[in-house]
């Protein structure tokens, strides 16, 4: 769908980062490839090992083949791409709907009309359910591991459907797109915004959900008393008219993708926040200019002066709910208006599932940018742990936190399940990724005693929480690999091994200056949806994955390869289709990731807009094996002066049909995303995100003419408006999900 702005292709990484180009270029140039700019590697494939032919050392020992579950793994049929408006799962599994958009968490609160007369979100499911967590409830109501049957969904509500500012599927007559904007229709999107946890059980095999449970709880972008956790706690860059002493905000926004820590705690990532502010179009000159600190990190993080936020919010009247979202300068000190604002959003936030009166926290140890999931190493006692993180946007990087505390066993099961997080996330090391040309990685720690960043020309920082508040123009200073919108990311079960879903970039080129092609995010090439069109970059995406050198979590040093890329079967092999993708494995645009503790099956969801002219968004199960399997691969592209470049890349070993599979298809134009099951793995979770958002505002009078009416099953109603919802999978033998 189209909107006025699209906060995906958010693109302010303008550095002139070294990073990875330098690097590729001297690695070709040792290896002579670049004489008179033609070359080519070879390289031979030896027991699995990918031996180069030049020498050099640059090969990948393989690792042992994951331990699977005992029963055979991935048995069932591939599911067919469709364009239906439905959830398609395989023959021998059932998919019901569970929890949509408006269903009450109260008992008190009216069932869902869904004809936009509706209110009181603040007591019902919100908007677009994103990343999901499950959290296990015994027979007595106390958090259980082991439960299967009763349990809470802690689930993000990342966003809503709009055209033009109005989230209008919410509103009765499609709501008002121009400004100023009505304060009943800005209090509706503000509220089904954030966090759910409902309480769900299973009787007699069916799932629902319990609307009078007193776990059942909301967190929306207003809600009070959200605490600023870790070094940025009370620094000068977070006081506002709300905290003039720094330490606390309200609400959590854009939340998308998730964790969960050891000790029993939800983590969402809050993402695309910033577009939900407005500055004035003369915010640069009263902040001292373009050279100015604060308006320097405000356009690292996309906010020009006069930018037009997503909705309108701040239009809505003088409160000071509508005023926070204003973030232009006033006259007087900070503690008097919102300039800082913006900097207390675009992080790792924790919460409690089992414990509503617990206060959440940001993270701001883990930095500030626009997150996605949060997957942990396998924690070992003794040892730190670490954080993996990813930045969604168009040339951004990829994080890991290492905690300074080590952890200790006792911690999975603590009193005070939040006091314990203080304890890993609070105080630790922040690194960011750069990716060589070897198949090897570093780490580099983002800190003022690093010199890069204590003397970066572009931005002065003052102090460590600066760093981390600032975490891009850290990054930017150490020449951090840019990446093509880094989504989710996943720990094998089996090995460790983390995964990253590169989703795509459509705006890398090889003839670009500012983003030529390197080893992490090799492709460019024609993209050949509808036959003909074509498009430049990485439309389809793929996924990385690295594994730690000999010091696991605190490793500075990794190894990494492209598991599998993104592509349509049809699509040329040697230019495209890298992975030999066949009809029942292709894909486009990966996103979600999940590895099942259960089976160690790794479950790719897809939020595509490349391929929606063949199929709607999907969901894959796969067995991924390890780093190194596979081969090293040259491609080759024709630079803007008709010579030749040649990059290298690692590639998994091709997934054969046993290894990579179509799971399920979702409705039409929805995104497939958040994933959880119960620990036996014979209940799965599943959102369907913004279901029809290809409906025109203008076309809300007449359901014949939405682009999706899904769900349409009986308490649902066909011909009403979609909604966003969270479903249930089942195998009807009884067996667990992908068996």
């Amino acid at each position: 769908m189209t909107h006025p702005i699209d906060f995906n292709d958010e693109n302010s990484n303008t550095s002139a980062n070294p990073s990875f180009d330098s690097v590729l270029q001297a690695r070709l140039s040792r290896r002579g490839l670049l004489r008179g700019g033609v070359g080519t590697v070879g390289s031979t494939l030896l027991g699995g090992l990918a031996v180069s032919a030049c020498g050099g050392g640059d090969a990948l020992a393989a690792m042992p083949a994951p331990a699977l579950a005992t029963e055979s793994l991935l048995s069932f049929a591939a599911v067919a791409k469709t364009m239906a408006d439905t959830v398609t799962v395989p023959v021998g599994y059932t998919a019901s709907v569970l929890y949509a958009l408006g269903d009450p968490l109260t008992a008190s609160t009216a069932a869902y009309k869904n004809d936009g007369t509706d209110t009181g979100f603040e007591n019902r499911a919100g908007d677009h359910h994103d990343g999901m967590e499950w959290f296990g409830l015994g027979a007595d109501g106390k958090p259980s591991t082991t439960a299967t049957t009763r349990g809470l969904l802690a689930m993000n509500h990342e966003a809503t459907t709009d055209e033009t500012r109005s989230s209008f599927f919410l509103h009765a007559d499609g709501g008002t797109s121009t400004l100023p904007r009505p304060a009943a229709e800005v209090d509706k999107e503000t509220a089904i915004h954030g966090i759910s946890v409902v309480e769900v059980k299973s009787s007699s095999g069916k799932w629902a959900t319990v609307p009078d449970s007193a776990f059942n709880f909301r967190l929306t972008s207003l809600s009070e008393n959200i605490q600023l956790s870790g070094p940025a706690r009370g620094n000068a860059l977070m006081v506002t008219k709300y905290s003039p002493d720094g330490t606390r905000t309200r609400g959590t926004i854009n939340n998308c993708g998730t964790g969960k820590t050891p000790w029993g705690t939800f983590l969402t990532g809050e993402e695309n926040w910033a577009g939900y502010f407005f500055r004035s179009t003369t915010d640069d000159t009263t902040r001292g200019g373009s050279a100015a600190k604060s308006v320097v990190a405000l356009k690292r993080y996309g906010r020009n002066a006069g930018s037009a936020s997503r909705h309108g919010w701040e239009s809505a009247g003088t409160a000071d709910k509508y005023a926070r979202w204003e973030i232009s300068q006033g006259t007087g000190a900070a503690a008097d208006d919102y300039r800082n604002e913006i900097n207390t959003f675009g992080y790792i936030v924790e919460i409690d599932a089992y414990d509503k009166t617990k206060a959440a926290r940001k993270r701001t140890a883990l930095g500030r940018f626009a997150h996605e999931s949060a997957a942990f190493g396998k924690p070992v006692a003794g040892q730190p742990l670490a954080v993996y993180m990813g930045d969604d946007s168009r040339g951004e990087y990829i994080y890991k936190f290492v905690s300074a505390a080590s952890w200790a066993a006792a911690d999975a099961n603590p009193a005070d399940r939040v006091t314990t997080g203080d304890k890993y996330l609070d105080s630790g090391k922040l690194y960011v990724a750069k990716f060589n040309a070897d198949g090897k990685g570093d780490w580099v720690e983002l800190a003022l005693t690093n010199t890069l960043i204590a003397g970066y020309a572009s931005y002065a920082f003052a102090d460590q929480a600066d760093v981390l508040v600032n975490a891009r123009l850290a990054a930017d200073a150490v020449g951090a690999t840019k990446m093509d919108r880094p989504e989710w990311c996943s720990t094998n079960v089996a090995n460790g091994e983390i995964y990253f879903t590169l989703t795509n970039n459509s705006n890398r080129a090889v003839d670009s200056a500012t983003m030529p092609p390197d080893s992490a995010n090799p492709r460019v090439y024609s993209d050949i949806k509808n036959g003909a069109s074509v498009q430049k970059g990485n439309p389809n995406g793929h996924i990385l994955r690295v594994r730690e050198g000999a010091a696991g979590n605190a490793a500075t040093g990794f190894s990494w390869d492209v598991y599998v890329f993104g592509a349509e079967s049809s699509a040329a092999p040697g230019t495209v289709n890298l992975s030999s993708l066949t009809d029942g494995q292709d894909f486009s645009s990966p996103d979600g990731l999940v590895f099942s503790p259960a089976t160690g099956i790794m479950w790719i969801q897809t939020d595509d807009g490349a391929y929606t002219d063949v199929t709607n968004c999907m969901m894959l199960a796969a067995l991924p094996g390890a780093v190194g399997d596979g081969a090293k691969k040259t491609l080759s592209y024709t630079k803007a002066d008709a010579s030749t470049l040649n990059v290298d890349t690692y590639v998994g070993k091709a997934p054969g049909a046993d290894k990579l599979k179509r799971f399920l298809v979702g409705a039409k134009d929805c995104e497939i995303t958040g994933l959880c099951e119960t620990p036996d793995g014979k209940a799965m979770f599943i959102n369907i995100q913004h279901p029809g958002e290809g409906t025109k505002m203008a076309d809300i009078a007449d359901p014949s003419k939405y682009t999706s009416q899904w769900p349409s099953n009986a308490g649902y109603g066909a011909g009403k408006r979609p909604r966003s919802a969270t479903i249930v999978i089942t195998k009807n033998d009884g067996g667990r999900i992908g068996s």
